[in-house]
C-alpha cells in the first residue's frame, strides 16, 4: 500500500532522486528520464480523457487501463533489475498487458478504413490530444530502448513491447475518435511548394 502524507522531503535538493531500490541517482539519469517520460505520457492521457469520457465510454475505459499500466511501467523502470533477487517482489510489466493492448488495437482498428496517406495530428480535440500522447510515448520508448542498451541496465522485454504497442494504440485511437477515420487530417506531400 502507498501512503503519501508528506509531499516534500528535501532529499532531492542535491539533484538526486531515489529509485525503488533506495539507490540514489542524478535526476538527469537515463533511467529517471525514461520513467519520467512515462509519467509525462500518463499526464497527456489524462488530458485526452477529459473530452474522450463524453465521446466514447469504452475508449475512455481503455485509456484508464493504460494509465494504470503506465504506473506499473514506471514502477518497473524505477526498480532496476540488478540480477540479485530482492527481499520483495518488484512490480514488472507482463506479456498479458501487451496482449490486452494488442487486442484493443485490433478492436479499434477493425472499424477503420485503410489509410491511403499519412495522418497529420489533429481532427477532434480528443484525437489531437491522443496524437500528443502518441508522440510523448514515442519519446519514452526511445529512452527506454536507450536505457536497455546501456551496460548493466536491464529492462524487461514486456516493458519494451508495451511502450512500443502504446504508440500504435494511440495512433489507432486517434483515428477511431476522428469519426472512425473519416475526420482524419491527411498529409498532402508538397502541397505548399
Amino acid at each position: 500500500m502507498v501512503i503519501l502524507n508528506r509531499i516534500y522531503t528535501r532529499t532531492g535538493d542535491d539533484g538526486t532522486t531515489a529509485l525503488g531500490t533506495g539507490e540514489r541517482r542524478a535526476k538527469y539519469d537515463l533511467r529517471v528520464e525514461a520513467y519520467g517520460t512515462v509519467d509525462e505520457t500518463n499526464a497527456t492521457l489524462g488530458l485526452a480523457r477529459l473530452t474522450c469520457a463524453t465521446e466514447d465510454a469504452a475508449l475512455d475505459a481503455m485509456l484508464g487501463r493504460i494509465q494504470n499500466d503506465l504506473f506499473d511501467l514506471g514502477a518497473d523502470l524505477c526498480t532496476p533489475d540488478t540480477g540479485v533477487k530482492p527481499e520483495w517482489e518488484p512490480l514488472r510489466m507482463l506479456q498479458s498487458q501487451v496482449d490486452r493492448l494488442e487486442r484493443e488495437i485490433d478492436q479499434l482498428n477493425a472499424e477503420l478504413a485503410p489509410l491511403r496517406s499519412f495522418v497529420l495530428p489533429g481532427g477532434t480535440p480528443t484525437a489531437a490530444a491522443l496524437h500528443l500522447s502518441r508522440t510523448v510515448s514515442r519519446r519514452a520508448e526511445r529512452l527506454i530502448v536507450q536505457l536497455a542498451a546501456q551496460p548493466g541496465e536491464i529492462v524487461g522485454e514486456p516493458a519494451i513491447k508495451y511502450v512500443n504497442r502504446l504508440s500504435d494504440f494511440l495512433f489507432v485511437a486517434s483515428r477511431y475518435v476522428n469519426k472512425r477515420g473519416a475526420g482524419d487530417v491527411l498529409w498532402v506531400p508538397g502541397q505548399n511548394r
